[in-house]
């Protein structure tokens, strides 16, 4: 099995992601970390946020207790380049905004996992044709659990993976509903508590959606 589609597994597994974009290096880093210490094992960085790349291998290195690292990705990749500077970085998975066959391509030849973002079936279904490994869905749909109950019916092969709109209250449901995983941003990481360093409350949230996961993990 190669590296791609150990990946693809290990997302799976994993099923939570924590999504990080701020205008300030610093900042992302702490975020970040606070995330992991409250439970996060799969996070990414956007390439829009200052120091990215660097972050990328800065967290692809870490060591947890225990001995379990973290399965690190880069978000908003946008071109071939993009593609190959963040697995230079020790990126393992690539996530985009848009579906861009040239970047589906440049993460085959990478053998890492493409991303990329989709809105509609045909949108998915056309994205998984072009080779990508699992479709993001984005923006959010009003009902995402639905949505995502309802996309799968017809096209149960694809692997969805929504990110915009999912939040502690909803993301239960939407992995009940099918997805393969869920990624989570401004919900996560709320501006304010960036903003005025609470990263405490940061921490705190993802050990609550953590301990949700694991009850629900349990009751499968």
């Amino acid at each position: 099995m190669s590296g791609r589609y150990e990946t693809i597994v290990e997302i799976g597994e994993k099923k939570l992601s924590a999504i990080i974009r701020t205008d300030d290096e610093e900042q992302a880093r702490r975020a970040m970390n606070a995330a992991v210490a409250g439970g996060f094992r799969m996070v990414e960085f956007t390439l829009t946020t200052p120091g990215a790349l660097g972050l990328i291998e800065e967290f692809g290195k870490k060591t947890l207790p225990g001995g379990e690292s973290l399965l690190v990705g880069a978000g908003t990749v946008l071109s071939r380049k993009d593609a190959r500077e963040a697995v230079t970085a020790g990126a393992k998975f690539l996530v985009s905004p848009v579906t861009d066959d040239e970047v589906i391509d440049e993460a085959a030849d990478l053998d890492v996992p493409s991303i990329p973002g989709t809105y509609t079936p045909t949108e998915m279904f056309i994205a998984t044709e072009l080779g990508a490994d699992l479709v993001k869905v984005f923006p959010a749909p009003h009902d995402i659990p639905t949505f995502v109950r309802q996309v799968r019916g017809p096209l149960p092969e694809l692997r969805i993976f929504p990110t915009a709109g999912v939040d502690e209250e909803n993301f239960v449901s939407i992995l009940e509903a099918g997805a393969f995983g869920v990624g989570f941003v401004s919900s996560l990481f709320r501006a304010p508590e960036i903003a005025s360093g609470d990263y405490g409350a940061i921490e705190a949230r993802a050990k609550s959606i953590h301990a949700r996961f694991a009850k629900w993990m349990t009751a499968r």
